[in-house]
């Protein structure tokens, strides 16, 4: 059984560890401001990117563009995994994890192989200590991420499918949905699916839909002139596009990191709080024992000497 003092120095170190995890959770809802605030930043280019890009393609018809054209075999799939550097964010980076490794095994037991990106250090570990090889890694760079890192993975991205030696290219990553909530997200790259972003785009904006009807809302489309070509055009949207959706992943994955680990110091917080009630209550009762030992003791020493 232990001892008050046992009792009472279990209770300190609690007492200590509620107050870093507190810190930590203060800290991460500082910094989550920041990081939501870059992302709004970033989503309306991005959105327009890529409604531009469905404009474009729209437009240009068929197009011979590598980066459109889908591979009739998959024999190799690049694999982008973006977590955090650090830990204690709860499942934050495992669930990124164990499905890019499902991935991996699944296209290993296909006969297809898989070149892996691993951005931040708890990927490289994970696939270090699992015996993935990996061909590109960033780390120091999860909580603020930078252009110039999403740049070298397009360029990686880009170059390995143009020449045919990716013939897919995935892209694992965690979307804040909202501060408190994270939504593991898989997509898919290269190729670019330009009919899907073409149907996402208003007709009424596309510029192959040229008329001179005035639609319900009374906006009038219109022509849309290319120079020199609408598949010039497209052919240099479309690696921007690409930079811009992984550029977008990183700062998207470095705001659901604060997310995920103010919510998890939360939740050790309030554990923390639990465990030092409960010992707080176990020491009272250890105390009240230990006195109404003493008690008893006296009053069986004092009966003895009467006797």
């Amino acid at each position: 059984m232990p001892t008050l003092h046992d009792i009472k120095r279990r209770i300190n170190s609690v007492t200590s560890t509620k107050q870093i995890t507190r810190t930590m959770e203060m800290v991460s809802a500082a910094k989550i401001g920041a990081a939501t605030a870059r992302v709004q930043a970033a989503s309306p280019y991005a959105d327009s990117m890529a409604e531009m890009l469905g404009n474009v393609a729209d437009s240009a018809g068929g197009t011979e563009n590598p980066l459109l054209r889908e591979h009739n075999e998959v024999k190799n799939v690049l694999v982008i995994a973006v977590v955090s550097d650090r830990g204690l964010a709860g499942a934050f980076n495992s669930e990124v994890l164990r499905n890019a490794e499902k991935l991996i095994r699944s296209n290993e037991a296909q006969g297809i192989s898989s070149t892996v990106v691993a951005c931040g250090k708890k990927a490289i570990s994970y696939f270090s200590f699992r015996g993935i090889t990996l061909d590109m890694v960033f780390k120091d760079l999860s909580a603020d991420p930078t252009f110039e890192e999403a740049q070298a993975i397009a360029l990686k991205a880009i170059k390995g499918y143009e020449e045919g030696t990716f013939d897919q290219v995935i892209l694992f990553y965690n979307h804040a949905k909202n501060a408190a909530e994270q939504v593991l997200r898989q997509e898919t790259v290269l190729p670019i699916d330009a009919s899907k972003l073409a149907k996402e785009v208003d007709p009424a904006v596309a510029g192959s839909s040229i008329t001179e009807e005035k639609d319900p809302e009374g906006d009038i489309p219109g022509s849309i002139i290319f120079e020199p070509s609408a598949e010039d055009v497209l052919d240099r949207l479309l690696p921007a596009y690409v930079n811009t959706m992984i550029y977008h992943a990183l700062i998207d994955s470095a705001a659901g990191e604060q997310g995920a680990r103010r919510n998890a110091m939360k939740s050790a917080t309030d554990n923390a709080s639990d465990m030092i009630d409960t010992l707080n209550r176990y020491y009272n009762r250890v105390r009240q024992g230990a006195v109404t030992t003493e008690i008893n003791e006296i009053v069986g020493g004092a009966a003895a000497l009467e006797d």
